[in-house]
């Protein structure tokens, strides 16, 4: 079973910038499209973006020009910049990711790590 780690939120003012990280456990992560969720008190989880094994990556709109999405498949992580952060950005950030890119784009796995809070505030 694959175990994921995130780390690298906080308490951030608006326009400010954090970079995260998500290390996966288990084998194949080199081949595995990876995304990103975040989940806002009181709503669903939703996605944020994803990158492929190859490096392919895609951005929810609500996100794209600010974050981008990378991977080290050597260190079998994930990061997540995010720059220009905004109030609504408030949330607790999850990887997740699985071989099926339907799958990543659609969040749906039934095991997720900790996640790691972001908050935006002045």
């Amino acid at each position: 079973q694959v175990r994921l780690v995130e780390s690298g939120g906080g308490l951030v003012q608006p326009g400010g910038s954090l970079r995260l990280s998500c290390v996966a456990s288990g084998s194949g992560f080199s081949i595995k499209s990876m995304g990103w969720y975040r989940q806002a008190p009181g709503k669903e989880r939703e996605f944020v973006a994803r990158v492929s094994g190859g490096g392919i990556t895609g951005y929810a709109d609500s996100v794209k020009g600010r974050f981008t999405i990378s991977r080290d498949n050597a260190k079998s992580t994930v990061y997540l910049q995010m720059n220009s952060l905004k109030p609504e950005d408030t949330a607790v950030y999850y990887c997740n990711g699985d071989m099926n890119l339907a799958k990543v784009l659609r969040g749906d796995f039934s095991s997720w790590g900790q996640g790691t809070q972001v908050t935006v505030s002045s």
